[in-house]
């Protein structure tokens, strides 16, 4: 079987035996089987009514995760999988691996590759555009993921925000969690830190600020220095990376200024009394998420 079992096409009764709900296993993407993904359902809400599976209802919104440099993915099990049981939504958890592209001049040790979306082995993006095909396949009808709600802390949020520049048509909100290192919206500079060609690496799209402003998008940043001295906790870089020439707080501040000249209109939590704590500053992004899924309103100042 080239596919697994799309869910419509399982009884009820058996979905928990085959893992299409809850904790859905580790799985190879189809598309490069170097990358992964992980799921988490809540069972409750999927099969309380088979009219989510039938189309009758609406689908739930689906939340995706981008880990950091470290490729800590234990909040999936954590917070985020309280989260996907209160909201009611679901949640994406994609696993970039180091070591993807050693020997790669924007990249060391293969660590940050993802975050720039592109590398001479892998297009970060259309791996995480074949994921959500895969997840439509497998549950149809039952899983929004023609507008996903997108978020990622310190190298995920660097992706995060380029993914916003290429594909905001795909999303229904964004929160970008101190990144630090940013692509700047200037046609002077070739990507990641300028936007001049995105056309020649990512089959011909060019980045709109016109095609952004609609998303939603939350800004958030620490307002203590980490302990781990001007880096702020983040390792793994590269010749083509933006230079980390300020703190992330200043730097979430700038980008925020310059979306606004642009017509970007970007919503700044600062979460005082933390360093670079993902779980502090995951609370602050996920209580912003849940009033754009619980409401569907447009973040506000």
């Amino acid at each position: 079987m080239d596919r697994p079992l799309p869910a419509a096409d399982v009884p009820l009764q058996f979905f928990k035996a085959v893992y299409l709900t809850g904790r859905v296993p580790w799985r190879a993407l189809g598309s490069d089987d170097r990358v992964s993904y992980a799921l988490y359902i809540p069972p409750d809400h999927y099969l309380s009514t088979t009219a989510i599976i039938t189309g009758k209802n609406k689908p739930l919104p689906l939340l995706v995760y981008i880990h950091g440099t470290r490729r800590d993915i234990s909040s999936l099990y954590t917070d985020l999988e309280d989260f996907a049981e209160s909201v009611p939504c679901a949640v994406l958890a994609p696993l970039f691996p180091a070591g993807l592209d050693d020997g790669y001049a924007a990249d060391d040790d293969g660590l940050s590759s993802y975050k720039t979306l592109w590398s001479p082995s892998l297009r970060y993006d259309l791996a995480l555009l074949s994921m959500l095909e895969e997840v439509a396949s497998r549950w149809p009808d039952a899983l929004d993921t023609d507008r996903v709600y997108l978020m990622g802390f310190s190298g995920g949020g660097q992706f995060a925000h380029r993914f916003l520049y290429l594909y905001p048509e795909r999303l229904a909100a964004v929160s970008v969690d101190a990144p630090r290192r940013v692509t700047s919206l200037t046609n002077d500079d070739d990507w990641p830190r300028g936007v001049a060609n995105t056309a020649a690496l990512f089959d011909g799209r060019v980045v709109d600020p016109r095609r952004v402003a609609p998303v939603p998008v939350q800004l958030a940043s620490h307002h203590i220095a980490s302990s781990s001295g001007s880096a702020g906790g983040e390792s793994g870089g590269g010749k083509e990376l933006p230079p980390m020439k300020q703190g992330r707080l200043d730097a979430t501040k700038q980008l925020q200024e310059q979306w606004a000249a642009t017509g970007i209109e970007a919503r700044l939590d600062v979460v005082r009394g933390a360093a670079h704590d993902a779980e502090k500053v995951r609370v602050c992004a996920l209580r912003i998420m849940r009033s754009l899924m619980d409401q569907g309103l447009k973040i506000s100042q």
